[in-house]
């Protein structure tokens, strides 16, 4: 049968308990199937053994491959789907993390999981991501996000002020400790942690959720996806708020500027094996009650 992907990039993380050893397992069975591999830069230098494998940089592997396979957690998927979502290459992932929400396959099922994806049964589920971008900003500098967008105080723990705006409409005035923008896949990562909703990744939708709201009867909120939002901070803020994509490098919004976050055009292509159950998944990770027979 003629496999469906033929030039795989490989990603892994560092410093991450088993990773080495799934990688290393994960090439010995595509190299049996004769699949042209391309390690990440950085995946290469965890590896103690020298393989004869081509090294490409993060940066540039998504373009030089037609699957991308990530070896670690959530934060290893994140980061391979801002690259790989510019170049519409699919992305499965090896689950080496903790939850797990993005990566379906356990290291011993790389046999059976991937032998069967790379014959083409699998599930192929579309996620959007979200773009941020200050006003003064060349096109060029946006920020992107699968999970969320996370605007803070900074570095001290105090209150911010600032003005949403939905396609230009004044929303709310807010004095928080912030802001939490998540798209439906990001609905189970911080934004669950601060009490958000679970939105099923189906749902064309975000959810705006206060951290820490001055005013009791501020609450999440769920909009369209195609919305465009925009953030005002106010002048009176006496330090420079700062906003966060993925976990990103925090970036300064001074007093008075805004950003806007919205949907971006593209989205990811996110591999799952023929038994993906979105359900099961969260029942499993969040440790929710079985059936009761």
């Amino acid at each position: 049968m003629e496999l469906k992907f033929n030039n795989i990039g490989i990603m892994g993380k560092q410093h991450t308990a088993g990773v080495e050893d799934t990688v290393l397992a994960l090439i010995d069975f595509l190299r049996a199937k004769k699949i042209n591999i391309l390690l990440e830069d950085n995946t290469a230098k965890l590896l103690s053994a020298k393989l004869d494998l081509p090294v490409v940089a993060y940066e540039k592997i998504a373009a030089k491959c037609d699957l991308l396979i990530v070896v670690g957690g959530d934060g290893c998927m994140l980061n391979a789907a801002h690259i790989a979502v510019l170049h519409n290459v699919p992305i499965v992932g090896i689950n080496r993390g903790r939850l797990g929400f993005l990566t379906d396959i356990k290291p011993d099922e790389i046999d059976a999981k991937i032998g069967a994806i790379l014959q083409g049964e699998f599930k192929e589920e579309k996620r959007f991501l979200l773009t941020a971008c200050l006003k003064e900003e060349k096109q060029s500098n946006q920020h992107f996000a699968l999970n969320d967008f996370v605007l803070t105080s900074g570095a001290t723990a105090q209150m911010i002020e600032f003005e949403i705006y939905v396609d230009e409409k004044f929303m709310c005035s807010m004095r928080s400790d912030g802001l939490i923008i998540a798209t439906p896949t990001g609905s189970t990562a911080y934004a669950l942690s601060g009490g958000g909703p679970i939105l099923n990744p189906v749902l064309d939708a975000v959810v705006l959720l206060p951290m820490f709201p001055h005013t009791l009867s501020s609450r999440p909120v769920v909009i369209n996806a195609s919305n465009e939002i925009k953030i005002c901070i106010s002048e009176k803020n006496l330090t420079p708020p700062q906003f966060s994509c993925d976990g990103n490098p925090y970036v300064r919004i001074n007093p008075g500027d805004c950003v806007c976050v919205k949907k971006t055009a593209d989205d990811l292509r996110l591999i799952h094996p023929m038994d993906y159950d979105y359900f099961e998944t969260l029942r499993s990770k969040l440790h929710w009650g079985q059936r009761l027979t």
